[in-house]
């Protein structure tokens, strides 16, 4: 298989695989400022916080979502995802449209299975890809190896994909200025409260999540939430510019607790992307 069109299929697979996880990332609350006055306060500020908690002691949960990325990519994903100890689960992505749906098409899939362990992700590709790469139907990425892919901004994937949690739409609107309830709603017959505020990344205090947002081209972000009475979250939903165009994705969260299980594939059906990129473009 020619390196470009590996690459091409890699570039894609990692992008989607971390979008299936979270549209945007941020810090771990130990990371955020104290005493900061854009962040939200009073009943506000507790709520949110005990959501965030709630959230994260949980562990794992059955994930359901669709996201648009400009007229680069839509797609859906759905499965369990775990994070106790790392990021660990297994998702069905399905592309619906974009420029990578028609790469993908043209490798002889829309449709993968994604494996993400602590220290690497695994993407199940079609028959049509193994028979140009081997007759290996993985593909495996370590996360350490992520800056191959698109030179500095690939480790910016790898640790993306490693601090991917539910909860981070919590904190992004933690470090919101104008968050505010907006109403109680009715999610997938479970009573909630809808949150929503803005990021303008402009204007984001921690420089951490200012970082990480300008490096994904994110200006500005609208996040809501749906929290449950159990302090859940069951529903987020994030919209970004972005340099490339407008970004959405909705998720639905539920099961929480779920046993989560992610296998690693067999090493005789597994090849390294960076070892697949070796041989198709004859690097030593």
């Amino acid at each position: 298989m020619q390196g470009t069109t590996v690459r091409r299929a890699g570039l894609a697979l990692a992008a989607t695989a971390l979008a299936a996880l979270a549209a945007c990332t941020s810090p771990d609350p130990a990371d955020r400022p104290r005493g900061d006055d854009r962040a939200p306060r009073g009943s506000s500020l507790a709520a949110l916080r005990s959501a965030e908690r709630a959230t994260e002691r949980a562990g794992s949960a059955r994930v359901e979502s669709t996201t648009t990325m400009g007229s680069l990519m839509s797609m859906t994903a759905d499965g369990t995802l775990g994070w106790r100890d790392g990021i660990t689960g297994t998702l069905t992505i399905t592309y619906t449209g974009g420029t990578i749906a028609d790469t993908m098409r043209r490798l002889g899939t829309t449709s993968m299975e994604a494996r993400y362990l602590p220290d690497a992700y695994y993407a199940r590709m079609g028959e049509k890809f193994a028979e140009k790469a081997g007759g290996k139907r993985w593909i495996r990425y370590g996360y350490e190896d992520l800056e191959a892919l698109a030179g500095g901004s690939g480790a910016h994937l790898g640790d993306q994909m490693r601090s991917s949690t539910p909860n981070q739409s919590v904190r992004l609107l933690l470090s919101s200025g104008d968050v505010r309830k907006a109403g109680e709603e009715t999610v997938r017959g479970r009573p909630a409260t809808h949150w929503s505020g803005t990021v303008d990344t402009a204007d984001v205090t921690d420089d951490a999540l200012r970082k990480r947002l300008t490096e994904a081209g994110v200006t500005s972000e609208t996040v809501d939430i749906w929290v449950d009475e159990r302090d859940l979250l069951v529903k987020k939903v994030e919209k970004a510019r972005m340099a490339d165009g407008l970004m959405t994705q909705t998720a639905h969260y539920g099961d929480y607790g779920v046993r989560v299980r992610a296998e690693r594939p067999p090493r005789s059906d597994t090849g390294d992307f960076e070892d697949l990129v070796r041989q198709g473009t004859g690097r030593p």
